[in-house]
């Protein structure tokens, strides 16, 4: 290569090889400053290439919304057993801890002494009788005597005030008898609800008071209860959605809810929405709700953890990405693109529950826009990049079932886990 020089660059380099030649000890340090200005004068690095991220196009599903919930398992029937009557305990019909069906007999109670006052009531009875039966016939002699004059009225009228009063003995010595009956069969306890039994709270030859001292008790479980709270937010957001016919209210509709138990990893247990409360909790700001479940093999119990997810919304387009393309800025979250140009831009988004491993983005995205899936923590908006095409692909089976809403199955239809 041929360097041209001008002349004034070619006087100066006479100058310097002149003084090298008639001063050989500076010529080191003349050839440390020619270096220098020759670095100078150069041209300045070049700047470094534009960093590579992977892009993608988000994938398009529809989608429903579940909303999840804690809760706990309860019995439709909770029935605390206690004796109607006095008396000491004689047998016991039960094993503690299994299934009951209405109407077994669970306790005795010693059933002499209403046995004989059974029998006491039913001998005032046929006293009663017998005197009616008496007076009926005074009357009817009276009645005869009294169309030949041969009785008074006054006689005639005390004759069916007789009659009156010992039918109206006759009606309460019966009315004796019917109690009576029913304290003797009070003596037998018997299960109120079919269901499961807990543990005997008295033993033989224990003396019970009526209405006080608890005997057992007795719990339904087929179907049962899941209840939970529900916040005010979450209730606001149902109302306006039946409002707009998007999804009925559970008040009214048996809209679909699935459990999970707390050993288990997917949501095996379907039930149906029956009850919603009349008012928020002002403590709490929450609202009571529950759910009803078959539970035919008596697995679930009252009291069980729980952690379900109820019908949130209709069917609605959705747009979904990893969630480490998110950034959450302060309260805000967003995702990265590239534009035209190839330059970072960023887009605040409001996101949705997981769909096949991925977040939901509701709004926000446009699904043309290619968001960037990696190298979030190198790029800021407007930076260029080099961007490289990749696809999104779902990370998990989508469990969610399917729902309609708006004609959701009779609860006859519920299915559950074995």
């Amino acid at each position: 290569m041929v360097t041209v020089r001008t002349g004034n660059e070619i006087k100066f380099h006479l100058a310097i090889d002149a003084a090298m030649q008639h001063m050989p000890g500076m010529r080191l340090a003349i050839l440390l400053l020619l270096a220098g200005l020759t670095a100078c004068s150069g041209k300045k690095d070049a700047p470094p290439p534009p960093l590579t991220v992977s892009i993608a196009a988000p994938l398009q599903r529809v989608v429903t919304d579940w909303d999840e919930y804690v809760g706990r398992f309860e019995a439709i029937q909770d029935a605390d057993v206690t004796s109607r009557v006095a008396g000491q305990v004689t047998a016991i019909g039960f094993r503690p801890g299994v299934e009951v069906g209405t109407g077994q007999m669970l306790f005795q109670i010693d059933p002499r002494p209403y046995r004989a006052a059974l029998a006491q009531a039913q001998a005032d009875l046929m006293r009663a009788r017998a005197e009616v039966a008496k007076a009926q016939t005074e009357l009817n002699r009276a009645a005869e005597l009294r169309k030949y004059q041969a009785v008074s009225q006054e006689e005639f009228e005390s004759k069916v005030a007789a009659l009156r009063s010992a039918e109206a003995d006759r009606a309460a010595d019966a009315a004796a008898v019917d109690s009576r009956q029913l304290d003797l069969g009070f003596t037998t306890i018997r299960a109120p609800v079919s269901g499961r039994v807990s543990d005997k709270r008295v033993a033989l030859g224990d003396y019970v008071t009526p209405g006080q001292t608890l005997l057992t008790r007795v719990v339904s479980t087929n179907p049962i209860w899941f209840s939970f709270e529900g916040a005010e937010s979450f209730y606001l957001k149902y109302i306006r959605q039946a409002q707009e016919g998007e999804r009925k209210s559970s008040r009214y509709a048996p809209n679909p809810v699935e459990i999970q138990l707390a050993d288990e990893t997917g949501y095996k247990w379907r039930g149906r929405m029956t009850f919603v409360d009349n008012a928020i909790d002002t403590n709490s700001g929450t609202i009571r709700a529950h759910a009803e479940v078959a539970n035919p093999n008596g697995f679930l119990v009252p009291g069980m953890f729980g952690r379900a997810r109820l019908l949130g919304s209709g069917t609605y387009k959705a747009l979904l990405v990893p969630d480490e393309a998110i950034v959450t800025d302060q309260a805000r979250k967003l995702v990265y693109v590239v534009d035209k140009d190839k330059k970072v831009a960023a887009r605040v988004i409001s996101t949705g529950p997981m769909v096949e491993g991925l977040r939901v983005i509701r709004d926000g995205l446009a699904p043309t826009e290619k968001v960037i899936i990696d190298g979030l923590a190198r790029i800021q908006p407007g930076m260029p990049v080099n961007p490289k095409l990749v696809k999104i692909t779902p990370r998990a089976q989508d469990n969610l079932p399917d729902s309609v809403p708006a004609q959701a199955p009779a609860a006859s239809d519920v299915k559950t886990a074995n």
